[in-house]
């Protein structure tokens, strides 16, 4: 059995995340013919075949399925060296990774980034939207926003503070169809909320709000569609105190009626605390997010 090399798993995580052999190709800036030769190498190197061929494209066995975690790793090492050898320690310069919500990343984080950017030019910064936490023992990213306290020794974490959550319409969507006046009116109106039901979904019905999926005019699991669905005047829903607040067009409903508040968190990985560029980052992000979380509480 040969030695494979990074090459070769690049491919294969390529063809496992983006399906088939054309768009692993496309992703990678490589000839189909070329990646597949990659993919066959792989498999012989290891001695055991990673997909079955079928009119419907590759069909990743079990050892593809246990083998993806492991180019999952290589990868994450090999951008976090990247990024490492993208400026030295002690320097003003180089390259960041930074994972965050889909809504802090998409509504909070890019005003606060481009304050960054004025005053360090020579910093980039790349940003990771998920709502899966992002393992940074496994360097998938530098620097975290998270809504949950870390439990893992090796991350240092800060906490910015607290979130609250409330209900509200478009202006234009209460002009039509009115201002409900307490949780039983909302029965009416238009609700936009969730498809599946999460953990967040059991602990807003924890917190006083009598959900269930039967009730929502739209179901969605995607945060920034339901954001989306509230701007564009579809109906009620729920959303961070702090983006509702600074949409003028936005009206926050029954106040008290939801008292729910998650906890944000900063985080990093304890070896990138004397990484001039991080550091940097961690610290301005500390407090545009603080300044946010101060918006963001009820009452």
């Amino acid at each position: 059995m040969g030695e494979p090399n990074w090459e070769t798993y690049r491919s294969f995580l390529a063809v496992m995340t983006e399906g088939s052999l054309s768009a692993a190709a496309r992703k990678l800036a490589l000839t189909q013919p070329t990646l597949g030769r990659h993919v066959d190498q792989l498999e012989a190197d290891l001695g055991v075949p990673l997909f079955s061929r079928s009119q419907a494209g590759l069909i990743p066995t079990q050892a593809a399925r246990e083998l993806l975690p492991h180019a999952q790793a290589m990868a994450s090492a090999a951008a976090a060296l990247v990024r490492a050898s993208s400026g030295a320690d002690a320097e003003e310069r180089g390259t960041v990774r930074l994972t965050a919500s889909v809504v802090v990343g998409g509504e909070v984080l890019p005003a606060i980034l481009a304050r960054f950017r004025e005053a360090h030019p020579h910093i980039a910064v790349e940003l990771v939207l998920s709502d899966a936490t992002q393992d940074l023992l496994r360097r998938d990213a530098d620097i975290a926003v998270r809504m949950v306290r870390p439990s893992q020794g090796a991350l240092v974490a800060k906490k910015i503070g607290r979130i609250g959550f409330g209900l509200f319409a478009h202006r234009r969507y209460l002009e039509k169809h009115g201002t409900p006046k307490s949780l039983e009116d909302m029965r009416g109106h238009a609700i936009i909320g969730y498809d599946k039901e999460t953990p967040f979904i059991r602990a807003l019905r924890q917190a006083g709000l009598p959900l269930t999926r039967e009730m929502f005019a739209l179901r969605t699991d995607a945060d920034l569609a339901q954001l989306a669905a509230l701007r564009a005047g579809f109906g009620i829903g729920v959303t961070q105190l702090g983006v509702g607040r600074r949409d003028p067009d936005l009206v926050p409903l029954l106040p008290g009626a939801l008292k729910f508040e998650i906890e944000m968190w900063l985080v990093l990985h304890k070896d990138l605390r004397g990484t001039k560029r991080v550091r940097l980052l961690f610290d301005h992000l500390a407090e545009g997010l603080a300044a946010y979380a101060a918006t963001s509480r009820a009452g």
